[in-house]
């Protein structure tokens, strides 16, 4: 049992683990709770639900009013835990919308408490700040997809045949369209005595915005000044950048 969710007994006096002592009491019509009923008299559970589902659809007022029931109605736990969930599953990635969340949590949790008012605004303004961010299932579709394909790969192997679908890297052997990953970091590539030499014209390459003119002019007096020889002709393959539509080809190939 979670340290936070205190074991606490219902009406009929059996042991409640799943629900904290602010959870429990009356509702707003002055009736006795059940384990999993928000103070409203709504399910905790479908409270929940339609958070996400709020977020997922940029419905900036459900989503506020949900993560207060939740919050006041002492189900704050499973508020914070479906809010850093829907993060990572609901939005698109790469937006502030994670820390930011975090940081309400921490301020609601830890310095307040989730149930009190300061605590309920926290709450309030990170579901805001999840609703207001951009809402994209393509983390759970990628899961979604490259587990499918790891099926259909297995599959196609015991029966001897091609996949009919592949990961994005197909085999992902050297000389082949990722060839560049196998520098010295790897072992294949230290076999291949690809040192210094390769990384940079190979490995290190940046795009395909590129280096910004201070990095570039570091990399290349960095390059002038190495005990590695580096020629004209690598210095501007090492800076230029890839390209937009094919990260993988090599400018000399």
């Amino acid at each position: 049992m979670d340290d936070d969710r205190q074991a606490t007994f219902g009406t009929d006096g059996t042991l409640e683990t799943d629900r904290p002592p602010e959870a429990a009491g009356e509702d707003d019509f002055g009736e006795e709770k059940d384990p999993d009923e928000t103070d409203g008299g709504f399910s905790r559970y479908v409270v929940s639900s339609l958070l996400q589902k709020a977020v997922r659809r940029s419905d900036e007022e459900v989503a506020a009013w949900a993560a207060w029931e939740l919050a006041r109605s002492g189900f704050g736990w499973n508020l914070w835990e479906r809010l850093n969930l829907y993060v990572v599953e609901d939005l698109r990635a790469g937006q502030d919308v994670a820390t930011q969340v975090a940081r309400y949590e921490e301020l609601a949790t830890e310095r307040w408490e989730a149930d009190e008012w300061r605590g309920r605004l926290c709450a309030i303004h990170a579901a805001l700040a999840c609703a207001r961010a951009q809402s994209s299932r393509e983390a759970s579709n990628a899961d979604e997809y490259f587990g499918a394909v790891a099926e259909h790969r297995a599959e196609a192997r015991e029966r001897g045949e091609a996949p009919s679908h592949d990961f994005p890297v197909g085999d992902l052997e050297p000389e082949g369209r990722f060839d560049a990953v196998f520098d010295g970091h790897t072992g294949e590539g230290s076999r291949r005595d690809r040192g210094t030499a390769f990384f940079k014209t190979h490995g290190a390459r940046v795009g395909p915005e590129g280096e910004g003119d201070l990095s570039a002019r570091w990399q290349r007096l960095a390059m002038v000044l190495s005990s590695t020889e580096f020629d004209e002709a690598d210095i501007e393959r090492a800076l230029e950048p890839t390209d937009a539509d094919d990260p993988w080809k090599d400018p000399e190939a």
